[in-house]
């Protein structure tokens, strides 16, 4: 079911259709040698498989779908320094200084962007800049304060506005306070991706498209089984987040409960006129706000709005969704109440029980990278630079987040949905009230 939704949810995409694909590689067949696999063509494979073919290594990267179809190549583009969970889970689990060294690593995860752009000039209509914004009173407090942690215990300063000043930064009625922040940003990601994706193959690294893992044979040496191939490797890196277990159930089922995948959803209008974007968002920053159920939102370089938000977590879309993101688009901007949406799309995400990352190994060879919780566009980049140096001996950073502590979602495969529902109701109410 999760995979049916999938597939349906990406015909039409804004994203793919502003592209270009190369050919589809042809799936894996036969058996084959490695020294690492990688399974998952998204951000965090790839960025694995790069960083580990700069280190010399024979890497295979297996995809069962096509490169970025996934989360990677319909997100909502946004790049943005720290973590889906806030700085709470590390400062709890693992104290003040090694919560900063994490603050720290997702600002090099912007940085990190930004290189691989040029060093494979990845043409992905990055900007920057980036509006946290609070629509009441109680989330403005909320937003105040924690810009002030961040600047006071992580020196990251944002220019704060509240009341009519937010007007300088975005033209909405809706918003009693905005953070704006010059070091997260914006870029396309499915180009982004399918730039990442012609770097790995520059570099050495085969990619088989349509290569699903049904079996993973786990050992001093690692065996990867597809419908029509195997690969054996030293290491294996899982890095298929939500959708591994739907391929291959018995691949991870270690890892699989401790992540939920869901829904999300996005609209693209008619392209606009270029002088009503330069007024209704002034820097053109990406834009957030500080609800758990959230909407996020940007200026594309073409001029449309592409605004997401709503989420689910069954794999049912929600009815009449168009005229749903419709209507929330025109209340955060009453003048794009008549604009045509041309485009809507959506796909699943992957969430830890604390919205924190969860990264880790199975055994001595077998990594895996998981819940990035709606922050992947930087934080899976890292990931796989990351564990990349931990495959070549170097863990340090990596264990760093493997030392965060995970629990398993409650209620098992048939009631950790509706246990999850109930648990976002609450917060729904909280964000209102």
């Amino acid at each position: 079911m999760l995979l049916d939704s999938d597939t349906q949810l990406n015909q039409h995409s804004y994203y793919e259709a502003s592209v270009t694909r190369d050919a589809v590689a042809p799936p894996l067949q036969g058996h084959i040698h490695a020294d690492v696999l990688v399974v998952g063509a998204g951000y965090a494979g790839l960025s694995a498989a790069i960083e580990l073919a700069q280190r010399g290594h024979q890497v295979v990267v297996l995809e069962a779908d096509r490169v970025c179809a996934g989360a990677s190549g319909r997100n909502g583009g946004q790049a943005l320094a720290g973590y889906a969970s806030g700085q709470e889970p590390f400062e709890a689990q693992l104290g003040k200084a090694q919560a900063r060294l994490a603050w720290d690593l997702s600002l090099a995860s912007l940085d990190l962007i930004d290189q691989r752009i040029r060093d494979f000039q990845i043409d992905c209509d990055r900007h920057h800049g980036y509006l946290h914004v609070a629509d009441s009173a109680h989330k403005a407090r909320a937003l105040a304060a924690d810009m002030q942690a961040h600047a006071r215990d992580y020196d990251f300063v944002t220019d704060f506005a509240m009341g009519a000043e937010v007007q300088r930064y975005i033209a909405s009625p809706l918003y009693h306070a905005c953070a704006f922040d010059r070091k997260s940003g914006q870029l396309h990601p499915l180009k982004y991706g399918l730039g990442l994706a012609r770097a790995a193959r520059s570099l050495g690294v085969q990619i088989y498209e349509y290569s699903a893992v049904t079996a993973l044979e786990r050992g001093k040496q690692l065996t990867a089984t597809t419908a029509q191939g195997s690969v054996t490797a030293s290491f294996g890196v899982l890095a298929g987040n939500c959708m591994l277990a739907e391929y291959g159930p018995k691949v991870a089922p270690d890892i699989a409960p401790r992540i939920m995948p869901v829904g999300t959803y996005m609209i693209g209008t008619a392209p606009l006129d270029p002088e009503l974007c330069q007024r209704l968002i002034p820097s053109n920053a990406a834009v957030c706000d500080n609800n758990f159920v959230l909407d996020y939102f940007r200026f594309s370089a073409d001029h449309r709005m592409l605004f997401g938000g709503r989420v689910t977590y069954t794999t049912r879309s929600p009815a009449n969704l168009k005229a749903l993101m419709a209507t929330r688009m025109a209340k955060v901007f009453p003048e794009l109440r008549n604009t045509p949406v041309e485009f809507l799309w959506g796909g699943f995400v992957d969430i830890s029980m604390n919205r924190a990352p969860d990264f880790g190994r199975l055994g001595d060879n077998l990594y895996y990278l998981q819940g990035f919780s709606g922050h992947g566009v930087a934080l899976t980049g890292l990931a796989g630079q990351l564990v990349g140096q931990a495959v070549a001996g170097q863990a340090g950073q990596f264990d760093l987040f493997a030392q965060l502590q995970h629990r398993r979602f409650p209620g098992g495969p048939l009631l950790r949905m509706p246990s999850l529902v109930l648990g976002t109701l609450y917060h729904r109410l909280r964000d209102v009230l």
